[in-house]
This record gives C-alpha cells, structure tokens and sequence, in this order.
C-alpha cells in the first residue's frame, strides 16, 4: 500500500511519529505534518481536535504499538528469557541502524511536548506497557514473578539506556551487547 493510498489519519500519524522521532516534538510544526502526510490542513483537526498534542498522543502510541510487535516477535519461540532478551536486543540494533540513530520517538514526542499531566501519563502508560509485555514473556519462560518483574524492568532501563549511548558513539553495537548484563 502506498503512503498516499492509506487513510489520511494514518498518514498523519505515521509522518508525526517520523518526524517527532527526528526532529523531536518542538521541532515539528503542523505544516511539517501535513506536507508529510500530503494532506489537507482541515483533516488534521477533523482527525485530532486538539491540534499538534493529541497527534502527538497518537503518534506516541503507534510507535509503542511497533515497539510491542517487536517486543512479542522476539521472545515468541525464546526457550529461555535470555534468549528472547537477546533476540530483542538484536532487533532493536537492526531498528537503530534503519533509523539513523533517532531518539526514542517515545521520549522524543511525549517528554520533549508541552510539560502536561496528560503527556507524561501516556508516556508512564506506554513504558509500563512495554515492562508488561517482556514481564509476561518472562513468566511464561519460567521465571518467578519478583525475578520477572526484576528482569523486565533492569531490561527496559538497559535498552533506553543502551539506545542514548549508541547514539552519542553512533553505534549500535552496544544494544546487541545489553543482555549479557541480564
């Protein structure tokens, strides 16, 4: 499917998160957005009324949906959790390399918005979101509840962690290294 054949609000969506992703949120304007998505400056209010913070809402949330895709292909057929932690690591350095060292388009969109309740509570949603995912996986593989608990979250602080400093040495080497510290 084309980028102009999709609906417009998915076009909208998916050009936001690119460019909150690479420019960061203060660095987009609406007509960025629109140029982007090749479509008409009414849509974008008939689609989010609120304007330039519920597409970052929007945005926010489709890239966490990606990242929940990865996050469940990686440990599906993982014997153990270190394997599938390892899987992930390996397919987030994939990402990091397609996306030419971009922030996380969580952080980029929801942390660097307007400073709002609404803003950093979808963010805390979408980042304990991502914990459940990898916390179910590591149950599921056999792991007690405070282990996986642990787990999830020490692997959640290495990957935003491991991801900053593969960018500042612009290699991403150092993601497919993170499950060693596991």
């Amino acid at each position: 499917m084309t980028d102009t054949a999709r609906p417009t609000k998915d076009r909208l969506i998916l050009a936001a998160a690119t460019l909150f992703r690479t420019r960061g949120y203060h660095g987009v304007g609406l007509a960025d957005v629109l140029v982007e998505a090749k479509a008409p400056k009414g849509s974008l209010y008939h689609h989010f009324p609120n304007g330039k913070s519920d597409l970052a809402i929007a945005a926010a949330t489709w890239a966490s949906d990606e990242m929940l895709r990865l996050i469940a292909a990686s440990f599906d057929g993982a014997d153990t959790f270190k394997a599938g932690a390892t899987t992930l690591c390996y397919k987030l350095a994939k990402l990091f390399d397609k996306t030419g060292w971009d922030t996380c388009p969580i952080a980029a969109t929801l942390f660097e918005g307007p400073d709002n309740t609404e803003m950093r509570a979808h963010a805390a949603h979408i980042y304990d979101g991502w914990i459940a995912e990898v916390l179910d996986h590591a149950e599921r593989l056999g792991l007690s509840e405070t282990e996986a608990k642990s787990k999830a979250e020490h692997l959640f602080v290495l990957i935003q962690g491991g991801w900053m400093l593969a960018r500042a040495r612009r290699n991403s080497n150092v993601l497919r290294t993170l499950a060693e510290q596991l």
